[in-house]
């Protein structure tokens, strides 16, 4: 399994990003995938997921402002953010797992991409 984020950038308060999760052939139909983040000296925190039949889950921090989207055609997986704030700003990473319980605990995904970072400052 591979995976590789991409898309992150310095963005504005109140700016929009799209994050890209490229994956290898077959992964987004056999695992459940999630986008997670990570801060500094924080914890790795699960925000958004799409499990194998499209059922997409969002955290309280993000819910209303990100939106999670997979082209499983072209083997993609996406993460739609708007209305962006200081605290959005963190490490990006995707990664997945097998089956669509504890879907934001890191510790239940087996393969993770390299992460992609956002910085959101005026």
């Amino acid at each position: 399994v591979q995976l590789q984020a991409s898309g992150g950038g310095l963005v504005q308060p109140g700016g929009s990003l799209r994050l890209s999760c490229a994956a290898s052939r077959g992964v987004l139909v056999t695992y459940t995938i999630g986008w997670f983040r990570q801060a500094p000296g924080k914890e790795r925190e699960g925000i958004s997921c799409s499990t194998t039949d499209g059922t997409t889950h969002y955290a309280d921090s993000v819910k209303g402002r990100f939106t999670i989207s997979k082209d499983n055609a072209n083997n993609m997986v996406y993460l739609e953010m708007n209305n962006l704030k200081p605290e959005d700003t963190a490490v990006y990473y995707c990664g997945v797992k097998y089956g669509s319980m504890r879907y934001f605990e890191a510790g239940a995904y087996l393969y993770w991409g390299r992460g992609t970072l956002v910085t959101v400052s005026s």
